[in-house]
């Protein structure tokens, strides 16, 4: 199912969202001081194209042993950056191409993917892109440890 939910999404618009974030991906590794955002520009891309069976986490919800606060401080200043320059526009277009699908009964499930992917547009710095069965156990082993 998965997989009819992709090749669905690529049909009706994933391939032109996906070019936008492979743009996005290739003007952040031209300009120097925007590198340190290619790694979240390129796993929003991924999930851009094979949204379906893949989830954005946050990397402290993969490792919460690993959490720093110059990484978080660092983090958070790229995302400030990111929201301005480029995540607005990157948003928009998710958010445009949802309501596009959203008018027919077929593609009301891959609008849903793409607002999802908007709000992820917004905040991408400090996300990876796993799939949905990683994403729960690492959500599931968070809250086992909070209890403990």
């Amino acid at each position: 199912m998965r997989t009819v939910l992709n090749i669905l999404n690529f049909v009706l618009g994933g391939f032109a969202t996906t070019l936008a974030w492979l743009l996005a991906t290739l003007v952040s590794i031209v300009l120097i001081f925007t590198l340190p955002l290619t790694r979240s520009c390129w796993e929003i891309t991924r999930l851009s194209l094979f949204p379906y069976g893949n989830e954005a986490i946050h990397v402290d919800e993969l490792n919460p042993a690993g959490k720093n606060v110059l990484l978080n401080t660092g983090g958070t200043l790229l995302n400030i950056f990111w929201l301005i320059f480029f995540g607005w526009w990157l948003c928009l277009m998710h958010i445009v191409s949802g309501i596009a699908q959203c008018i027919t009964i077929i593609g009301i499930p891959v609008g849903i993917a793409n607002f999802k992917i908007a709000a992820i547009a917004l905040w991408p710095v400090g996300r990876r892109v796993v799939s949905v069965e990683v994403a729960r156990a690492a959500r599931e082993a968070n809250a086992r440890r909070r209890f403990e």
